[in-house]
C-alpha cells in the first residue's frame, strides 16, 4: 500500500518537474524568437538621449541606417521602438494596429494643451475616442460640412491673393510667404471652426495665430522631465510656466467665443429665426454638449480641447506644405514651368482656379506628393503600446512608446529612386509610384497617418493645399535675391528654418476679380 502511494508521488512528481522543463524550454525559444530590436550604447540615466538633437527624425534615420529599420532606444527611463521603413510601419500601424492604437499622452505638454487629457488627438482608444472619430467623419470634418463651408475657403483664398496683389503692385513689396500662409490657413481654419477671421478682429487673431506657433513649437521641443522621472518636480527648462501662459490665452478667448455663441443660439431660439448663417464646428459641439439624450456627454473643456487640436492641427501644417512646396518650385524652375503651363492649359487666365479644378491638374497634385514625401508637415508619427506584442519577431513591452519615421520613410532607396532629389514626374507613371496617393493606402507615403488615429482632416488639407499653391503659381511670378535654404526648424511639425521671402508679380494681366 505504502509502496503504491510513494510510487504515484513519484510518477507525480515526474510530470511535475517534465512539465516545468518543457515550459521553461518553451520559454526560452520565444524568448530567442522575440528578442528586443537592436539598439546603441546607453548611458546610465539618460539612456541613449545623448544621441539626439533637436531634428529627432534626421538622427532616427542615421540610427536606422547603421541599426536597421526597427530599433529599441531608451530616451531616458521611456521605452521606446523606431520604425523607418514601410514595411515595418505597415507592421506596426496595420497588422499589429489594435496594438498601436494609443497615442503617448503622458508628457507636460500634452496635459497642459488637452485641459489635462479632454481632447481628442491624445484620447486612449476607447469609447469616448470611438464616439469622436464617428463625429469627425460625419458632422464635423465630412464631405457635407466641408461643401457647406466652400464659400469660406474660396472667400479667403481671394482674401490671400488680393493681399499678394497689392503687395506686388506697389513696388514690388517682399512678402513673408510663410507668414501670409499662416493667416490664409489660420483664417479658413477660424472660420470653419468659430466662425471668426482677422477682418473681424485683427487682435483676436493674431492672439490665435501666435497660440499655434507656440503650442506647436512647445508640443515639439525637448523637455527632459518628460523622460528622466526624477526631473518632473522641476521645471527646469521653463515649460510649464510657458504652457500655462498659453492655455490661459487660449482658455480666455474660447470662453469668450462660446458665450458668444450660445447667446446668438439663445437669440435665435426665442425668435425663431436662424437666418442665413451656416452652422460651424463650435456649433455642432455646442448641440452634443446641451442634447441630454447625447450618446457621450461633452464637456466645455472636451469642447475646448477638440478646438485646440484642430487649431493646432489644421493650421500651421497646411500654411508648411505650400511654402515647402513653393520653396521647391522657385529651385527647380524647370517644374515651375510645366505646372504653371498645365493650369494656363486647363484653367485659363481670365478666372483663378477652384477646388473642383484639381482633378483635372494631374501634375500639380504630384507637386503634392513629392512635397509631402520630402517635407511630411509631421515628420514622426507617435503611438503607444497598449499590451505586449511581437512585431517582426521582436517583442515590443506594454507602454512602449512607438515612432514611425515618414521623413525616413520618404528617403527611402529601396522605395524611391533618387530619394533626394525633388522630381514629381516619379507620381505621373502609369505604373511604379503613379498610383500612389496619400490616404493611408500605401505606407510608403503616409504623410497623413495610417488606420484608426489616422488624421481626420485629410480631405480638408488637400482641398487647402491644392488650391492655395494652384493659385500662387497662377497668378504670380515669385522673385527671390539668391538661393533659397531648405533648412528646417526643430517642431512637432516640419516648418522652414528660414522665412521665404519674395516678391509676388502679378503675370495675369488683366488680374481676375479678388472681390466679393
Amino acid at each position: 500500500m505504502v509502496d503504491s502511494k510513494l510510487q504515484g508521488y513519484i510518477q507525480l512528481l515526474f510530470i511535475w518537474l517534465l512539465s516545468t522543463f518543457l515550459v521553461l524550454t518553451i520559454l526560452k525559444t520565444k524568448q530567442r524568437k522575440a528578442r528586443r530590436p537592436p539598439s546603441p550604447l546607453a548611458l546610465p540615466i539618460i539612456g541613449h538621449l545623448h544621441l539626439l538633437s533637436p531634428l529627432p527624425h534626421r538622427d532616427f534615420y542615421n540610427l536606422s541606417l547603421r541599426y536597421g529599420p526597427i530599433i529599441h532606444l531608451f530616451l531616458g527611463s521611456v521605452p521606446c521602438v523606431v520604425a523607418s521603413s514601410a514595411e515595418a510601419a505597415k507592421e506596426f500601424l496595420k497588422t499589429h494596429e489594435l496594438s498601436f492604437s494609443n497615442r503617448p499622452a503622458r508628457t507636460v505638454a500634452v496635459r497642459h494643451l488637452t485641459y489635462e487629457f479632454q481632447d481628442f488627438m491624445f484620447a486612449p482608444y476607447g469609447p469616448y475616442w470611438k464616439f469622436m472619430k464617428k463625429l469627425c467623419m460625419s458632422e464635423l470634418l465630412g464631405g457635407k460640412m466641408l461643401d457647406q463651408l466652400l464659400l469660406v475657403r474660396e472667400q479667403e483664398t481671394k482674401r490671400f491673393l488680393r493681399t499678394l496683389l497689392q503687395k506686388g503692385k506697389v513696388g514690388g513689396e517682399a512678402v513673408d510667404v510663410g507668414a501670409e500662409l499662416m493667416v490664409l490657413s489660420n483664417n479658413i481654419v477660424s472660420r470653419m471652426t468659430v466662425s471668426k477671421t482677422s477682418s473681424q478682429n485683427e487682435d483676436e487673431a493674431d492672439v490665435v495665430r501666435k497660440l499655434v506657433i507656440d503650442a506647436a513649437e512647445l508640443s515639439g521641443k525637448f523637455n527632459i522631465s518628460d523622460f528622466i522621472a526624477f526631473c518632473k518636480i522641476f521645471d527646469l527648462q521653463g515649460f510649464n510656466k510657458r504652457l500655462k501662459e498659453v492655455r490661459e490665452r487660449f482658455d480666455t478667448m474660447m470662453e469668450r467665443v462660446i458665450e458668444e455663441h450660445q447667446e446668438e443660439r439663445r437669440r435665435r431660439k426665442d425668435t425663431g429665426i436662424r437666418g442665413d448663417q451656416t452652422m460651424d464646428i463650435l456649433d455642432v459641439l455646442l448641440d452634443i454638449h446641451e442634447d441630454e439624450n447625447s450618446e457621450t456627454k461633452l464637456t466645455k473643456e472636451n469642447i475646448k480641447a477638440f478646438i485646440m487640436d484642430i487649431f493646432v492641427a489644421g493650421t500651421d501644417t497646411s500654411s508648411i506644405t505650400i511654402e515647402w512646396a513653393l520653396a521647391e518650385l522657385i529651385n527647380h524652375p524647370r517644374v515651375m514651368k510645366e505646372a504653371r503651363q498645365e493650369i494656363d492649359s486647363v484653367i485659363g487666365k481670365t478666372r483663378i482656379v477652384g477646388e473642383s479644378d484639381i482633378v483635372k491638374l494631374p501634375y500639380l497634385q504630384a507637386i503634392v506628393k513629392e512635397t509631402m514625401r520630402i517635407h511630411p508637415a509631421g515628420p514622426l508619427i507617435f503611438r503607444e503600446s497598449s499590451r505586449s506584442s511581437v512585431v517582426c519577431g521582436y517583442e515590443i513591452a506594454e507602454k512602449t512608446r512607438l515612432f514611425i519615421n515618414v521623413w525616413a520613410i520618404g528617403r527611402d532607396p529601396s522605395q524611391w529612386e533618387n530619394p533626394h532629389e525633388f522630381r514629381p514626374e516619379r507620381f505621373m507613371s502609369e505604373d511604379g509610384k503613379g498610383q500612389l496617393d496619400v490616404r493611408a493606402q500605401h505606407f510608403e507615403l503616409i504623410p497623413f497617418g495610417s488606420g484608426r488615429r489616422g488624421c481626420p482632416g485629410t480631405s480638408l488639407a488637400l482641398q487647402v493645399v491644392h488650391t492655395n499653391l494652384a493659385a500662387m503659381i497662377q497668378c504670380f511670378e515669385w522673385k527671390v535675391s539668391g538661393a533659397i535654404s531648405m533648412e528646417e526648424k526643430a517642431g512637432i511639425t516640419l516648418p522652414r528654418a528660414h522665412p521665404l521671402i519674395c516678391v509676388p508679380v502679378p503675370r495675369l494681366d488683366p488680374f481676375p476679380s479678388v472681390s466679393w
